[in-house]
């Protein structure tokens, strides 16, 4: 952390928000968990299709969990950071091969933040479910992906596995 000293005084060096954000993608295209956990604040909520909605140590131990297991398979780009000092966004991309049959899967997604005391305390990341279904299941995929019987799926088997993921 930078220091900044003003009139014999030190202060520590405030990242904004758009900064934030951008160290979040950075560190996830770096594939640092630790680094990314560390942009949320302790009582952090996070939303997605995937996974529905996640509180806390559920939300750090997906990222960490995402990373391991893309086993250094994981391309993820971002853009259109925008910020102020309550809410912030960005777009961003994530390229990676999923499930048993290695499937190579685009998602682009849009993010939404809220922010306090300088940390990330709300995430909601929004993309087409029924894409991804067919991008990781195929013709299963595009036949079933858009409804919610195929939401509830991959919602109970990522829950599963990080459930099986935390008690490790």
């Amino acid at each position: 952390m930078q220091l900044l000293t003003f009139r014999q005084q030190t202060f520590p060096q405030i990242m904004n928000n758009k900064e934030l954000i951008t160290k979040f993608y950075m560190s996830f295209a770096k594939a640092d968990a630790d680094e990314m956990i560390n942009c949320y604040d302790s009582i952090i909520t996070f939303t997605d299709p995937a996974f529905g909605t996640l509180s806390s140590n559920e939300v750090k131990n997906m990222w960490r969990m995402l990373i391991e297991r893309s086993k250094g398979n994981l391309e993820i780009t971002f853009d259109n950071v925008e910020a102020n000092d309550k809410t912030g966004s960005a777009n961003w991309t994530a390229i990676y091969f999923y499930g048993d049959t290695q499937r190579k899967i685009t998602n682009k997604i849009s993010a939404k933040f809220e922010f306090d005391n300088g940390k990330i305390i709300k995430h909601t990341d929004h993309f087409n479910l029924w894409k991804w279904t067919q991008q990781a299941f195929g013709w299963k995929g595009y036949l079933f992906g858009w409804t919610s019987l195929m939401k509830k799926k991959i919602q109970s088997q990522t829950a599963s596995l990080l459930q099986s993921y935390s008690s490790n």
